[in-house]
């Protein structure tokens, strides 16, 4: 694991105290990493959500397409 010294002003340090304490985790290091996975997840999702924006309309969302959807999922074995 690789290690990152960060500067923060008096008050952001006094919240990430405050967080770390009240959030539940053991270190700063660990509430920084929850935070920078977070933001790797909505990376990822404002990603996908631009791919979809620019890809071809799919199937029609109606009844019969949710339907199908029921049907495949019970004729699933579970693993």
């Amino acid at each position: 694991m690789s290690t990152m010294n960060i500067s923060l002003p008096d008050a952001l340090k006094s919240f990430v105290d405050h967080q770390v304490e009240e959030g539940g985790y053991a270190t700063s290091s660990e509430y920084v990493r929850e935070l920078i996975r977070k933001d790797q997840d909505r990376s990822r999702l404002c990603g996908l959500l631009l791919e979809g924006a620019i890809s071809e309309p799919g199937p029609m969302a109606d009844g019969a397409y949710f339907e199908g959807l029921r049907e495949g999922i019970r004729g699933r074995t579970p693993a």
